[in-house]
């Protein structure tokens, strides 16, 4: 019994001092985890991931410079707010954006910038504002740092017994996104997705995207998933399809303070 309390007062000390905030919302989260060292190896998986024989990176083509183009005004807005705010020390991005053969309606942003776009959203997205809106989500998660997030409290659970370590090592790495090969990316909760919508907004309005789009593309997104069987809410990491349009319509007038012409 002694010994679990020691523990407990242990952990408790190191969530007291292990707390940051996320840009924009304020919300404090938990993170232990060596930002620096997840997002190097977060640049050896990508790397991996482009070499792969099994990835298809579309290089030229109008949809590759739309990804670019979107991307790229995403990232400097972003950075000139990171900037302007007193966070340009807290984060490092090496941005990078690729457009990626393959089927699947799905994006991504790894720790540190580094982004991949599949061409099967790409009828999805239609626009460049509903390009916006997916890189916008995606790109959040990274700069809320979800998967540090992520990463800490996986740690905490098994710490019991231990030292919670401050490094990610290669197989955690692996298990979050999947060193080499195509990925098995990281599942979000469903209040980091929610944080991600909202901040996605106000990224994409940053940069010059209407950010009432984002309710068009997300119920296209629903359209496409219909005959999917996709489960209840409750048994998700996703927000209902339902849920997650009703809080981004109630978040647009906030997103419009930052939408610049």
């Amino acid at each position: 019994m002694r010994r679990i309390k020691i523990t407990s007062a242990f952990l408790f000390l190191i969530a007291v001092n292990s707390c940051s905030t996320v840009p924009l919302t304020g919300r404090r989260q938990f993170n232990v985890a060596n930002s620096q060292e997840i997002q190097q190896q977060a640049i050896q998986s990508y790397r991996e991931f482009l070499k792969d024989p099994k990835t298809k990176v579309i290089s030229s083509g109008s949809d590759a410079q739309r990804v670019k183009a979107v991307g790229s005004r995403i990232a400097s807005a972003i950075d000139r707010y990171l900037r302007a705010n007193g966070y340009a020390n807290q984060y490092n991005f090496s941005w990078e954006f690729n457009l990626v053969q393959s089927n699947e309606i799905n994006a991504w942003c790894m720790p540190g910038g580094k982004v991949a776009v599949y061409s099967g959203i790409m009828p999805v997205a239609q626009t460049d504002a509903g390009l916006a809106t997916v890189m916008g989500h995606e790109i959040a998660h990274a700069i809320a740092r979800h998967t540090e997030e992520r990463f800490s409290q996986a740690n905490v659970a098994q710490a019991v017994g231990g030292v919670v370590g401050a490094a990610a090592g290669s197989e955690t790495i692996n298990q979050l996104y999947g060193i080499g090969g195509q990925l098995a990316l990281l599942k979000y909760g469903r209040n980091q997705e929610s944080e991600a919508d909202r901040l996605g907004l106000i990224f994409m309005a940053m940069a010059g995207y209407d950010p009432n789009a984002a309710v068009s593309f997300w119920k296209r997104m629903a359209s496409s998933k219909q005959g999917n069987g996709a489960p209840p809410e409750f048994l998700s990491t996703h927000p209902s399809d339902a849920t997650r349009i009703a809080n981004i319509q109630n978040r647009i007038p906030e997103a419009l303070k930052y939408y610049k012409k």
